[in-house]
């Protein structure tokens, strides 16, 4: 089937198995595909069709059907200045706290700002007015298996945020439709196949108290993997006591809270990474705590459709990256039911066999690279230390080598991880920790936030020592760096990007105290100098891409001898 309509037929299922028993349509040409969708339902007695002439009117139709039902009700227009007439319904809707699902049909981005007939800007046409909008991507050829996992899990948090399941506050909420030509099907094609969702007509999404413990239809005792990105430490520390309770294996990213656990893994994403691993150990399940957003293998891991991806969120929104969530909720589940024997035990002994490995890497490489660094800093604070973590290389490196610790505190800005503002972080969190603190940040991080050195007059110097790994620009591209001499002679410039100074004399130049460290036997006197203190390590940005490399190889053999 062509893309509009197998767009159109999926979100129509979903709008079903979402809890949908009635739809508003006004019609209109762009939104044809949609059309034709919630007909081809109502013939199948899956929802009642409403159609009125007036959007205006369609509009409040529906408010009335959500108002006195209390179920969301989607109201359906064609683009241009029918979008527009469903603002005052929208607006009653927001302040009423009526489930309103706004669905407007759209040109598609080339056909935008052009003057091209029947075209108003309508991805945000609705303001503050809602409480979610989102301009959903175009439906194109070849990429069906993604888009039907996008498509789902869109319409499944529109209804619930609609609905306010999390967050007790419902309201209206609008998708915006962007459609291609042709408009009308080419088939009475089924949703099967890469057009399925999920078994037994439930919703993509489901929403509601923590999912249980207890192992669901199964040919045996649970396999759960808790995976835990950063998140606030209150939650993450409860998913570690959690996770011990059941004895289920943690994949934790250094600021999830979760290295207080005993079955937190070594370089869970070397670990997955590995070839093969992961198929004769896949969960059954997997917990997803806060938002992992370092690995690619991890994010992987979140879309195996083989996989029951469970959410725990802190708030309202919840982080969904890979589209595969079947159960969002504001809390952990209660500890309880059969645990695979062995379970936790495999995954911690591969780890142990992956780090060993690792280490003999890292310890036999010549100098003291930024991978060895980030395990050796890790390795050597104080108990009770705050750590700070730069984004680009650094917190991935800690992710990946270091081995956890639970008396260690770790911050890092992975909300949306960037690398400004990183000394300044860091300052801030030094100055209401109660004992000695670190960070550990590249070289054009530490430069990009200098400013954030200088303290005010007569206040209070923190103890705070930061630790940069020099290696003269932005070192995480050169692991993305083309093989082609016609590529390779702009990498430099627009990658490498080299700033060409002396970080001890720009530390020094700032009034902090500064070190410079050649050899791993020296990092650990460095360390224990106290701040406000710069320690400055240099690299090489071409030997950490080929060590990166050579890291992977050796995790890979580790699990094959």
């Amino acid at each position: 089937m062509n893309p509009a309509t197998a767009f159109a037929r999926v979100l129509v299922d979903e709008l079903v198995r979402g809890g949908v028993t009635d739809a508003v349509l006004a019609p209109g040409s762009r939104s044809a595909p949609v059309a034709l969708a919630l007909a081809a339902a109502e013939r199948d007695d899956r929802l009642r069709l409403h159609v009125r002439i007036d959007e205006r009117t369609a509009a409040f139709l529906a408010l009335g059907l959500a108002r006195a039902s209390g179920r969301p009700v989607p109201v359906l227009t064609t683009s241009g200045t029918a979008a527009a007439h469903l603002h005052a319904a929208v607006l009653e809707a927001d302040a009423g706290g009526v489930p309103l699902l706004a669905l407007t049909a759209d040109r598609p981005p080339e056909l935008r700002a052009t003057g091209a007939n029947q075209t108003i800007e309508q991805a945000a046409l609705y303001g503050g007015a809602v409480r979610w909008a989102a301009d959903v991507g175009v439906p194109e050829v070849g990429r069906e298996a993604e888009q039907n996992r996008y498509w789902r899990s869109l319409v499944a948090k529109a209804l619930l945020t609609a609905a306010g399941a999390l967050s007790g506050d419902p309201g209206p909420v609008h998708l915006n439709l962007a459609l291609r030509e042709p408009l009308l099907p080419d088939d009475d094609g089924e949703l099967t196949g890469r057009w399925a969702g999920r078994p037994d007509g439930a919703p993509w999404t489901a929403a509601g108290p923590p999912a249980s413990t207890e192992r669901r239809a199964s040919s045996g005792p649970s396999r759960t993997l808790v995976v835990a990105g950063d998140c606030a430490p209150a939650l993450g520390r409860a998913a570690a006591e959690l996770a011990d309770a059941c004895r289920w294996p943690v994949i934790g990213e250094p600021s999830s809270g979760t290295w207080s656990s005993e079955g937190v893994v070594r370089g869970g994403a070397l670990l997955l990474g590995v070839p093969g691993w992961l198929d004769r150990h896949r969960p059954e399940r997997v917990l997803v705590v806060g938002r992992p957003t370092l690995s690619r293998p991890v994010s992987a891991l979140l879309a195996d459709p083989a996989i029951r991806v469970e959410t725990v969120a802190a708030a309202p929104r919840w982080a969904d990256a890979a589209r595969s969530s079947g159960h969002v909720s504001t809390g952990l589940p209660v500890a309880g039911g059969a645990i695979a024997e062995g379970w936790r035990a495999s995954w911690s002994s591969a780890a142990a066999a992956v780090g060993s490995s690792v280490d003999v890497v890292l310890d036999e490489a010549p100098g003291l690279t930024a991978a060895r660094l980030a395990r050796d800093v890790v390795a050597a604070l104080p108990s009770g230390a705050l750590l700070v973590l730069g984004s680009s290389t650094p917190v991935r490196d800690v992710d990946r080598l270091a081995v956890p610790r639970a008396d260690l505190t770790v911050l890092a800005n992975r909300g949306v991880a960037g690398i400004d503002g990183t000394i300044s972080t860091s300052v801030g969190a030094a100055s209401v920790h109660e004992g000695p603190a670190f960070a550990l940040m590249g070289d054009l991080t530490f430069l990009h936030d200098l400013t954030g050195m200088l303290l005010g007059e007569g206040e209070p110097a923190p103890d705070l020592t930061v630790v940069v790994p020099d290696n003269d620009g932005g070192g995480i591209f050169a692991q993305l760096e083309p093989g082609e001499d016609r590529h390779a002679r702009d990498y430099r410039r627009v990658f490498g990007t080299p700033h060409g100074r002396d970080l001890v004399a720009v530390a020094q130049a700032l009034g902090w105290a500064a070190t410079r460290v050649s050899s791993a036997d020296e990092l650990p006197a460095a360390l224990a100098l106290g701040g406000p203190r710069v320690v400055v390590v240099r690299t090489d940005q071409r030997a950490e891409a080929a060590l990166a490399v050579e890291l992977r190889a050796a995790a890979t053999a580790a699990l094959r001898g």
